[in-house]
């Protein structure tokens, strides 16, 4: 794909625009962005989320599942996580693996 206006400036710039993009249901020009961003600083967490969110809304589950697992490798805590990992899987038919996630979600918010 080539580049478009919403793939330039800073980083902030950019931050703000994948927002933007997800808060308007255009899920895949978020990613879009947000795909760059994450490869810019992978340590990110609240960028990858955003990703995994904008991959859940599109279904695009195996990319979602993948970003979720990799922001739980970065914060293993992240509460939020746990619980889009758990749905993710529930979505994709594998509740078996989605109740542990589920589970600690509900721990860690207090549910």
């Amino acid at each position: 794909m080539s580049e478009t206006y919403y793939e330039f400036g800073t980083a902030a710039e950019r931050w703000d625009r994948a927002q933007l993009f997800f808060e308007a249901k255009e899920y895949l020009t978020a990613a879009r962005i947000l795909r760059g961003l994450v490869e810019e600083a992978p340590g990110q967490v609240a960028q990858r989320l955003l990703l995994a969110r904008a991959y859940y809304h599109s279904a695009q589950l195996g990319r979602a599942e993948g970003e979720l697992r990799s922001v739980l490798e970065l914060d293993p805590v992240e509460s939020y996580a746990h619980l889009m990992l758990g749905r993710t899987l529930e979505r994709q038919g594998r509740p078996a693996e989605a109740a542990p996630h589920l589970r600690l979600a509900a721990v860690m918010t207090g549910e």
